[in-house]
């Protein structure tokens, strides 16, 4: 698929909502102040403003809210939607005239090409082993786009307990009694059964896409800023050590990366964008704020923890989920809070950057920006091997039971999207929009083959194979049609390209969002309904409708 769709002209990170009959503790944030260890971030050469209304928007959507969450394929979690088994977990009844989606079929349940078939997880193997999920191997799970070699490639049967491993674990699925409220808010909301990761590969490339949908540009450097040459996280670098990101290696601009080399950017992200366009937004993730100031002499610390359903301790932060800390212009180094809520959203000392505690907190005292990310707590971001589908689930319902219960739900957008797949099964072969033939790295048509060698990647960069695996994707909102499913074909970038056409914020340049389908198809913007759909965080189910 070449040709260009056109497009339309210390926190608890469960924290915030208020629901029917059900109260949630909201922990409080903090503001804070500069020191003398402390730097004001670059901030696009924009003064900092504290007041001032956002740009005016191009459709009735005044506040997009991405959740973005981690390492999940549409066939592991949609696979057999609308038909759950009910056996365990909560009970799942489809609405009458329910659509399908392209699914697990009987074929491929019962006579799979991989030689392993799917098998349904239940609702007490929710914690399960992480699967491969780098570029490489993924691109060889796929084989030309027939999808039979993901045992072989991605699987990971073993890990350590609490997390749950068995043969054949990387084909397997839940249903609607484990992912109950993803499934209701496809029944009441807009869905794609026919969206993917923009590129091959882990979770930082599918973040820094999301915001850019640019993965080349990196720099791996050493503790003093200093470039290093050959390491696999940036593949077909030039003479000056710049090249396309494809591993998972931290921020060089962020106090709680981990010791050791980590990865910078140049380039623009859509925080630039916004930024010169004085539109509001922010970076919302659970556990950014600092334990422990940063100093003169001593680095900030993230040192946030929660417990996950299987007993396990998990730090709340990871550095590399947060894409805008491997730019200069968007990171908050030493993660300094907002110096008082007015910041939120606007130029300031934590330049866009904040605690999850701050989303909460600017939704109840009517701050919300225009732009808001949010990454929750790791606990609760889905990603098997510390986190899984019913700690997600309480995460995703909690934020969404907030929003939808402020004045803001009116004219906001929610679209829910995943990083990466973690090297999941899914069926569905990826289209290709754009190529690469990086002999170290490509191998899905073959060694150093990922698409039509007879085409030259976007702006010449390797490494940037795509698309990638299928992902989900879900628009919540007074404007998503109701029970709908829409087949035509998005990526990552696809929220990107709403919200720069939304605000009119101008485009980036080699950016694979220029190829991106449009959400326009999960919305009727002629049509605004006043239900809210809450729904329980334990169980996911309808609470009020």
């Amino acid at each position: 698929m070449q040709a260009k769709t056109k497009r339309r002209a210390a926190v608890t990170a469960a924290a915030g909502a208020v629901a029917v009959g059900l109260t949630f503790a909201v922990a409080q944030p903090s503001f804070g102040s500069q020191n003398a260890g402390t730097i004001t971030p670059q901030s696009s050469g924009s003064s900092i403003v504290l007041t001032g209304a956002h740009a005016g928007t191009t459709t009735p959507i005044q506040h997009v809210v991405v959740l973005f969450d981690e390492n999940v394929s549409f066939d592991h979690y949609f696979g057999t939607y609308p038909n759950a088994a009910n056996t365990d977990g909560t009970t799942f009844h489809a609405k009458a005239n329910t659509p399908t989606v392209d699914g697990l079929s009987t074929s491929l349940l019962e006579n799979n090409p991989n030689g392993v078939n799917p098998s349904r997880l239940n609702s007490s193997q929710a914690l399960t082993c992480d699967q491969d999920h780098n570029d490489t191997a993924e691109q060889k799970a796929y084989d030309m786009g027939l999808a039979d070699q993901f045992p072989a490639n991605t699987g990971v049967a073993t890990c350590s307990s609490p997390d749950q491993g068995m043969s054949g674990l990387v084909m397997d699925y839940y249903d609607g009694n484990t992912v109950t409220a993803l499934w209701n808010y496809a029944q009441n909301y807009a869905m794609s059964d026919n969206s993917y990761d923009t590129t091959y590969g882990p979770s930082t490339p599918g973040a820094i896409n999301l915001i850019s949908g640019q993965t080349y540009g990196g720099t791996v450097v050493d503790a003093n800023g200093n470039p290093v040459t050959a390491t696999s996280t940036v593949a077909s670098p030039n003479s000056s050590d710049l090249g396309t990101d494809i591993g998972d290696m931290d921020p060089y601009y962020d106090d709680c990366s981990k010791a050791g080399n980590t990865l910078k950017m140049t380039g623009t992200n859509i925080g630039d964008l916004l930024n010169a366009k004085n539109v509001t937004w922010g970076w919302f993730q659970g556990g950014f704020g600092a334990t422990t100031a940063a100093t003169s002499s001593t680095k900030a610390v993230c040192g946030a923890t929660h417990t996950n359903i299987g007993g396990a301790t998990i730090a709340d932060y990871s550095a590399h989920h947060d894409p805008f800390e491997y730019y200069a212009s968007t990171a908050n180094p030493h993660h300094v809070a907002p110096a008082s809520e007015a910041e939120v959203g606007r130029n300031g000392q934590a330049n866009h950057q904040y605690d999850l505690s701050y989303f909460y907190q600017s939704i109840k005292d009517g701050n919300l920006p225009s732009v808001s990310y949010v990454k929750q707590a790791e606990y609760q971001d889905g990603h098997a091997g510390y986190s899984d589908p019913l700690d997600e689930q309480a995460g995703i319902v909690n934020t969404i039971n907030a929003i939808e219960s402020s004045k803001y739900w009116s004219s906001t957008a929610i679209v829910i999207q995943y990083d990466d797949s973690d090297g999941w099964y899914d069926h569905a072969a990826p289209p290709n929009v754009n190529s690469s033939a990086d002999p170290a790295v490509d191998a899905l048509d073959g060694t150093g083959k990922c698409g039509s060698t007879a085409r030259t990647p976007l702006a010449g960069e390797q490494d940037r194979c795509g698309y990638g695996p299928r992902l989900p994707e879900l628009v919540i909102s007074p404007y998503a049609k109701s029970n709908f499913v829409d087949h035509s074909v998005t990526d990552q970038t696809s929220s990107l390209a709403f919200i720069e056409q939304n605000w009119s914020t101008g485009t980036i340049s080699g950016s694979l969002a220029q190829y991106a389908g449009s959400l326009d198809s999960m919305f009727d913007f002629g049509k605004k309904s006043a239900r809210r759909v809450l729904l329980s965080p334990t169980t996911g189910a309808v609470l009020r409708d």
